[in-house]
């Protein structure tokens, strides 16, 4: 499985999920891989932040390698660690804190590209990490 953000002429930005590069090509040259705010089906891929694949080797520096799937995992686990999650609240909380509204804390959570552009145009600063889909999270209590 791979992960694509993707955009349309809107400036609509979202992501895709699809067996490989191949199908996304496919699917988008039928036509059926469509904006879900606008329908547009006038999508390409944007550069993601990250990349990381399974099958990736370990490199070499000196005399240390760098597992770089044991590295995502780390930073995943210390930004789950040392973060409130305050899910789809992620851009109103984000602004309260910028505003000094609410305590200053780190959080995570998720925002539209609507709530993105506004988070910019008011000048509050984050960042866009791409989390892993766990076992646990698709388990249901």
């Amino acid at each position: 499985m791979i992960v694509f953000d993707l955009t349309c002429p809107q400036g609509h930005i979202f992501e895709g999920w699809f067996d490989s590069n191949e199908s996304f090509e496919e699917q988008n040259t039928l036509g059926l891989v469509r904006c879900p705010v606008c329908d547009d089906s006038d999508i390409r891929k944007v550069i993601s932040p990250v990349a990381l694949k399974k099958s990736q080797p370990v490199a070499q520096t000196g005399q240390e390698t760098i597992d770089y799937q044991r590295l995502a995992k780390e930073v995943v686990e210390y930004i789950k660690t040392n973060s409130e999650d305050v899910g789809a609240q992620f851009a109103a909380e984000a602004l309260k804190i910028h505003y000094g509204v609410a305590e200053k804390r780190s959080i995570r959570g998720s925002a539209t590209a609507d709530e993105e552009k506004t988070l910019k145009e008011e000048g509050v600063e984050f960042v866009k990490v791409p989390f892993p889909v766990s076992e646990d999270d698709n388990k249901t209590n």
